[in-house]
């Protein structure tokens, strides 16, 4: 890429570019005693006291001095291993101890089963770029879960894609073991094993390989996987966080850089991490620190909405600008240097081949063409009134002009219709094989029974969907609402198509899910669920679980041009059906109405 040339998009709103900073502030205030949290009262007074400061909160809460105590140990046992601060102890940077480490270990709850309070969250993400001090953290939370935690017989293992990456974070453990006088005293290196040891607690860390077959074994009262990137599958962190059951209060710790293949599971995981991260209520045991440097104007607008007043977030999609770095680089300033990024990011300019690695490493973008579409906390804004049942709205529209959209799966999955009203409303129907429910139950939670329990899925017996019930369907549609026309997927969709304008006459469209068919409605929708009152969807679950899942693709060279991606339906219990139902209304929407007919303005003329 020539230097002369910057990949700064337009602004597509007022929004789109921040205006400029002269300087940067890199003061951080946090109130950690507003974070969200379940509104839970249960336990008595928690009472954990360190240093003569006891906590006398009670529920789920933030305990100072249970936080203190890993600072603490942070400051008074550690020393760096390396870089520029080594040999000086570990005194946390404000955003290792404020947005990690606080939050992570001073967040409790009461538990019933163990009669206590325990830390609430036992999973954690943390996804930033490269050098930023990652290894050094690891190290010293690995060695607070061996020897501080107050866990008997702790296991604590780490794990990467191979042992010697997974060596990058007990090699400095050992390293600052051996700096700690009072460490070094207490725990045991076996260097063959590699191996640290806590006789006093008959407690130990060890680095294992990334075999799930050979780690079924385990307890683990601390599982640190790095680099979820390189990982094949699952495997792994399954064996791990299955194996942690009989622990009081385990964690589960990974971290990455972003990954450049989307559907892998280390973009699962990341993608989830981010999802927590804007709705921490769909996982209160799930702890998500999420840095990456927006790809487009929705992510960049998304994290305005999310991070208000943050000095350090982008104020644009342009990879060059140094604004725009610390927020993937937490540690820009401190103990990385601002330097070595202009030397990557000028060579990443002038050598195209090195641009790829610049934006996935340095600035933990997602280097691949497909991504999350549509954020949820614009989807929850959009609301409306919540719908008690399926049938509770469509009474209040009934009559009222609209678009359809139908979205054909094959005979064996899920079928989606959408309605698409002027004021914005949306109606869905979900047709289901009950054959199919018990797979689509084991990825949701048994979610898919009670959708159609309460009415918003309809199942039909046997294997494969019953189209004579979606025909029914389609036809009580068209009396209860004057439906312009129903765009459809074309594929497999001629025999629905006839059929249903055999029974109905409706106008049916033809469309499909590529660029050309897909941008026009994308964008349209995008722009719907910006504004204030122009999309509602009164909380239809199957929809919702929909919109979490659909992910967007764009050609490298063209990024305005968009189109859905569908998973795969064989490999995942992920369905977005109802997203391109809509896309499809929308279509319609945008034709706008037909053109009347001369002979409607002008009568028809007879001859006599």
């Amino acid at each position: 890429m020539s230097p002369a040339v910057t990949t700064r998009r337009p602004a597509r709103s007022k929004a789109a570019t921040r205006p400029g900073r002269t300087t940067r502030r890199r003061v951080l205030r946090v109130d950690h005693n507003k974070r969200w949290r379940p509104r839970s009262r249960r336990g008595g007074t928690c009472g954990y006291t360190l240093d003569r400061k006891t906590c006398a909160k009670r529920g789920a809460h933030y305990c100072e001095p249970r936080a203190d105590k890993v600072v603490k140990f942070f400051a008074e046992l550690l020393i760096h291993p390396a870089g520029a601060l080594a040999n000086t102890k570990f005194v946390l940077a404000p955003w290792q101890e404020h947005e990690i480490i606080r939050p992570l270990f001073g967040e409790v709850h009461w538990s019933e089963q163990w009669g206590r309070y325990v830390r609430r969250y036992t999973r954690a993400t943390v996804v930033m770029a490269r050098k930023n001090g990652k290894s050094a953290l690891l190290s010293g939370i690995a060695l607070y879960m061996l020897c501080s935690d107050g866990e008997e017989s702790a296991e604590v293992y780490g794990a990467a894609a191979n042992t010697r990456q997974a060596g990058k974070v007990f090699e400095p453990a050992t390293k600052m073991v051996k700096k700690s006088p009072i460490l070094a005293k207490r725990l045991k290196h076996i260097r063959n094993a590699r191996r640290l040891v806590d006789e006093k607690t008959s407690s130990h860390y060890e680095i294992i390989p990334a075999d799930a077959d050979n780690e079924l074994g385990h307890s683990p009262h601390c599982f640190i996987l790095d680099e979820v990137l390189s990982q094949p599958d699952d495997s792994l962190w399954k064996a791990m966080v299955t194996g942690a059951g009989a622990r009081t209060q385990p964690l589960m710790l990974a971290i990455t850089t972003e990954t450049t293949a989307h559907a892998s599971f280390g973009a699962d995981m990341i993608d989830e991490a981010d999802r927590v991260m804007e709705d921490p209520a769909r996982a209160p045991h799930h702890f998500a620190y999420v840095r990456k440097m927006p790809k487009d104007v929705e992510e960049l607008e998304r994290l305005w909405r999310l991070f208000p007043a943050r000095p350090e977030l982008p104020v644009s999609i342009d990879p060059w600008d140094e604004r725009n770095w610390a927020w993937a680089n937490p540690a820009l300033g401190s103990f990385l240097s601002i330097q070595a990024l202009r030397e990557d990011a000028l060579e990443a300019r002038t050598d195209r081949s090195k641009e790829n690695g610049f934006r996935q490493f340095r600035l933990n973008q997602r280097v691949s063409q497909v991504s999350r579409w549509i954020s949820m906390d614009l989807w929850n804004a959009r609301v409306g009134e919540v719908a008690p049942t399926p049938d509770w709205i469509r009474g209040r529209l009934k009559g009222e002009r609209c678009w359809g959209g139908l979205d054909l799966s094959s005979k064996l999955d899920l079928t989606s219709l959408a309605l698409v009203f002027p004021d914005g409303s949306v109606l869905w129907r979900f047709w289901l094989p009950e054959s199919v429910i018990p797979t689509l139950d084991e990825h949701t939670n048994g979610r898919i029974s009670e959708w159609v329990a309460d009415g918003w899925i309809t199942a039909t017996d046997g294997d494969t969907i019953d189209y004579d019930r979606i025909y029914d369907d389609v036809t009580a549609d068209h009396k209860d609402f004057r439906i312009v026309d129903i765009t459809y997927d074309k594929w497999s969709g001629e025999p629905v198509r006839q059929e249903i304008v055999k029974r109905t006459r409706l106008k049916m469209v033809e469309s499909d899910t590529t660029f050309l068919r897909m941008t026009g409605p994308m964008q349209e929708f995008m722009r719907r669920l910006k504004a204030a009152d122009e999309f509602q969807h009164f909380g239809n679950p199957v929809a919702t679980w929909m919109a979490d899942n659909v992910e967007k693709k764009s050609p490298r060279d063209d990024p305005d041009r968009l189109r859905p991606v569908k998973p795969d339906r064989d490999k995942t219990g992920i369905r977005i059906d109802g997203i391109p139902a809509v896309l499809f209304a929308l279509d319609g929407a945008l034709r706008g109405m037909p053109k009347p007919s001369v002979y409607e303005s002008q009568g028809m003329a007879l001859n006599s």
